[in-house]
C-alpha cells in the first residue's frame, strides 16, 4: 500500500524507499509490479514517468 500511495503522490524518494524495503523483506518482483499497476489505475497517466523510474529500480534490484 505504501508503494501505491507513494506512486500516486508522485514521490520518487518514497517509491524507492518502499520498493527497496519490500525487496529486503522478500516480496517477489511480481507483487511489486502488481502494486505499480494498481498505482497506474488509481493515479492515472500522470504517474507514468515515476513508474518508469520504479521499474528501472526493480530491474536493478531483481536483475
Amino acid at each position: 500500500m505504501g508503494l501505491v500511495a507513494s506512486a500516486c503522490l508522485r514521490c520518487d524518494d518514497c517509491i524507492f524507499y518502499h520498493a527497496i524495503q519490500a525487496y529486503r523483506l522478500g516480496v517477489p518482483r511480481v507483487e511489486q509490479e502488481e502494486s505499480l499497476n494498481v498505482a497506474m489505475v488509481v493515479g492515472g497517466s500522470i504517474v507514468i514517468p515515476h513508474l518508469r523510474r520504479a521499474y528501472e529500480l526493480l530491474e536493478e534490484l531483481y536483475g
